[in-house]
């Protein structure tokens, strides 16, 4: 693919994502078993499901999230530039979204879906509930977040984005992956980067083959955790999954968890360390948090090191408490660290 030189960016990092507001509870395993949830996964539901899971979940907290929302949300926090591009409702929790996200710095003005109450597409909500391990089971009900088009994708806010990172649970919807081709497209036309988050590996079992397909067309940049990766190549082998995945794209950046992650460029492979925690409370968001770190890092120039570990820094300060996104500026807590930007 032939791209013209890029211009000096007015974001670091530009997401496309689900926008949805998180409501967390506390559980145990048997409420899991008792509402038929596999502990762990993603699952989406439907407005009456979420209706009847909502009531039967302890007292929790409701924050606004999103994968890739979280993730500009840590961008911000490290004090980088960035911009969302997600659809809500005019309703109240659209409103909540929207001020939480603006609120950290984010530049957010997707125009609203007017009829969402009247159509059944209000504002998405993902229904969490944590086990204390801190494992987290999502049941995600889209609403207005699945109506995303390429009509809410803005070009001239795509091409002043060094990075433009697409959520993959954004994948689901064909209108939504038709956005997605055009974000890439014009991210491209404009000498930008394209990277991708497979999400999940519910969604990888269901888009194996259309997702190689967006990737070797069009991503630049590649984030999985090690579950995703090998169900993309329906290999068993981390190691040579990974290789598979790094001769496809340009970068590729793979959790494994408490053994940290494995970034790869062409013949480049580092491997860093996880920050320790002292205890793990919600591993809500923790990738999305690395994803944060390795991506601003990326924009930024840094080495894969370097971008690697801001992205396990910031993942060490969110499971280390409730909900998505950081509860301390990344910017102080890197510089804490000797980490530079």
């Amino acid at each position: 693919m032939t791209q013209i030189a890029s211009s000096a960016a007015r974001f670091d990092v530009c997401a496309v994502g689900n926008a949805i507001v998180d409501v967390l509870s506390p559980c145990e395993s048997e409420f899991l078993e008792a509402q038929k949830l596999v502990s762990g996964s993603m699952q989406l539901v439907d407005a009456a499901q979420s209706a009847a899971l909502y009531d039967a979940m302890a007292a929790g907290v409701e924050a606004s999230g999103g994968s890739a929302g979280n993730t500009v949300a840590g961008v911000g926090s490290f004090g980088g530039r960035a911009a969302y591009i997600g659809k809500v409702a005019r309703d109240t929790l659209g409103e909540v979204f929207t001020h939480d996200i603006r609120a950290v710095g984010v530049h957010f003005d997707t125009p609203v879906l007017e009829d969402g109450a009247e159509t059944g597409h209000g504002t998405g909500r993902c229904l969490i509930n944590v086990t204390p391990d801190g494992q987290r089971t999502m049941c995600t009900f889209l609403g207005a977040a699945n109506q995303l088009t390429v009509a809410d994708i803005n070009p001239d806010l795509i091409g002043e984005s060094e990075i433009v990172y697409l959520e993959g649970y954004l994948f689901d919807p064909a209108p939504a992956r038709a956005a997605f081709e055009a974000a890439a497209a014009a991210a491209h036309a404009a000498g930008r980067k394209v990277a991708i988050t497979l999400s999940d590996s519910f969604v990888v079992h269901r888009w194996r083959t259309e997702l190689l397909a967006f990737i070797e067309a069009s991503a630049d940049i590649v984030l999985a955790n090690d579950a995703e990766l090998m169900a993309l190549f329906e290999n068993e082998d981390f190691d040579a999954a990974a290789a598979q995945l790094a001769r496809i794209t340009e970068v590729a950046a793979v959790t494994r968890g408490p053994r940290g992650s494995v970034i790869l460029r062409g013949d480049e492979r580092v491997e860093v360390a996880a920050f320790p925690v002292e205890k793990v409370v919600d591993t809500t968001g923790a990738g999305d948090q690395y994803a944060a770190g390795v991506l601003l890092g990326l924009a930024r120039g840094l080495s894969l090191e370097d971008a690697g570990k801001l992205g396990s820094l910031a993942a060490s300060e969110v499971i280390a408490h409730w909900g998505p996104r950081p509860m301390v500026k990344l910017e102080d807590l890197a510089a804490q660290h000797g980490l530079k930007l």
